[in-house]
């Protein structure tokens, strides 16, 4: 069974900011792979590469998700280990969800993952709407 990442997309000011990050990280391996670093290897490798996802916090809350390739450990030239995660570049957009600040990565469950929004969705929710009210907008249709 899948299992899913949690990710804070640090320094990230929106998705479309996300989007043009990993287009130059693209070109610049002649788009070939598209990759996030971490310094632990997650045990749960098998799982993740198994259908998972690196759910992405982008202004606190959890708003895109990338489907997860592969996974592959490495060392560095320091001799320092770390993890590269291989991801598909396409983003699907997600119903909004607030989650608090942490370090590194996080498991996420699939039955605790936000709802992906329909194919063709552009919604973009200011990080700073409280919950509340994004919940009523939701309930009336307009997100």
């Amino acid at each position: 069974m899948a299992v899913h990442l949690l990710r804070m997309a640090v320094r990230i000011e929106s998705i479309a900011h996300l989007s043009e990050i990993q287009a130059e990280r693209m070109a610049s391996t002649k788009g070939k792979r598209l990759f996030t670093y971490t310094r632990n290897v997650p045990r749960r490798t098998a799982e993740l590469i198994d259908g998972g996802s690196i759910y992405w916090v982008v202004k606190r809350l959890i708003r895109v998700r990338q489907k997860i390739v592969g996974i592959e450990p490495g060392t560095n030239e320091e001799g320092r280990k770390y993890c590269a995660i291989e991801l598909d570049p396409g983003h699907i957009l997600l119903e909004p969800r607030q989650q608090k600040a942490f370090q590194g990565w996080r498991y996420l469950k699939p039955e605790e993952a936000p709802i992906d929004l329909p194919p063709g969705s552009t919604v973009e929710i200011d990080a700073d709407m409280p919950p509340e009210m994004q919940a009523e907008l939701r309930e009336l249709g307009l997100i």
